[in-house]
């Protein structure tokens, strides 16, 4: 199986490293426009193969997308990173050329891969990506619930000090500071409800820091965070490549679900060999309905600035 992942910064490094040593994939194409950096990259990982014992094939490109051809997953994580008091709807004009381009260029040779969206602003570059290919919708997906979830799960950890791996929880919405909803009425601690837990004081700080966790780790870091959001790409491609058929949040074009059409939004979905394989339809109630809709007015606002470049 091949993987190729353009962007060779700290996301798109991160996820070329856990596939790796993960064994996820057996070959990884790694993609920059900086010359020398993704071989770079590649070479510098590659030299952890005695170490961490692994024996997928690392390789990096200055922009040569020959050297892509066949991927079954290509990973866009392309575009300027989010900085300290950026938002990532402000990304929306720099990085949407930058995506399209990609995504033409990857297709031209591997026609058939699924496109795993990172950039941002993420459900927005999902949308563009669709549209500006034309590829059915179980091939194009965004990323972001998967990340926002992981952080959902430590901080839920964090609150109620419980190991994080037995927290289950998941965030829907859009991928935003203001737009991303974690259902706290579902998450629970091994099959018992969170709620039997912690206060409702306590469930509402647990989503507000969710809600701003990537901003809260670019104002530490000085720059978006890496080591979760690459790891949370290599979880959603090892659901695809091995078929897992995981049940992730992910940004998908919407024709109906939720209430809402024409707009690719975080919803749970299942992760299989064909990319999105269904979308889990979670009743949800009034409040996260409302909620779920105010979400989708947002990500519209920035999707209508789309129109100069489809």
């Amino acid at each position: 199986m091949k993987v190729t992942i353009v962007g060779a910064g700290n996301v798109g490094a991160t996820c070329a490293d856990v596939i790796s040593y993960r064994g996820i994939a057996s070959e990884v194409v790694l993609v920059d426009i900086k010359e020398g950096f993704a071989e770079g990259k590649a070479m510098d990982i590659m030299q952890c193969a005695t170490t961490t014992v692994f024996n997928t094939q690392l390789s990096g490109t200055t922009g040569d997308y020959s050297k892509t051809a066949g991927s079954d997953v290509v990973v866009i994580t392309s575009g300027i990173p989010r900085k300290p008091g950026m938002t990532r709807e402000e990304l929306i004009g720099i990085n949407a050329g930058i995506v399209k381009s990609v995504a033409d260029n990857v297709l031209t040779h591997s026609p058939n891969a699924i496109i795993v969206v990172v950039s941002n602003p993420m459900d927005t570059m999902t949308y563009l990506t669709l549209k500006a290919t034309g590829l059915p919708k179980h091939r194009v997906i965004g990323m972001g619930g998967a990340l926002d979830s992981s952080r959902f799960k430590y901080f839920l950890s964090k609150a109620l000090d419980k190991p994080a791996n037995d927290v289950q929880g998941m965030v829907i919405g859009g991928h935003g500071d203001t737009t991303m909803i974690p259902l706290t009425r579902l998450a629970s601690y091994n099959g018992v409800p969170v709620s039997n837990f912690l206060s409702q004081a306590e469930l509402d700080k647990v989503a507000a820091d969710t809600m701003v966790g990537g901003a809260t780790l670019t104002g530490l870091l000085g720059t978006s965070a890496w080591y979760a959001p690459g790891a949370s790409v290599a979880y959603l491609v090892d659901s695809i490549l091995n078929d897992q058929k995981r049940m992730i949040p992910c940004s998908v074009f919407l024709e109906g679900e939720y209430g809402q059409e024409d707009i690719c939004m975080g919803v749970p979905c299942i992760i299989g060999k064909n990319g999105i394989e269904k979308i889990v339809d979670v009743q949800l109630n009034d409040a996260e309905k409302a909620l779920f809709a105010k979400s989708a007015d947002a990500v519209r606002n920035m999707n209508a600035d789309l129109k100069s470049v489809l």
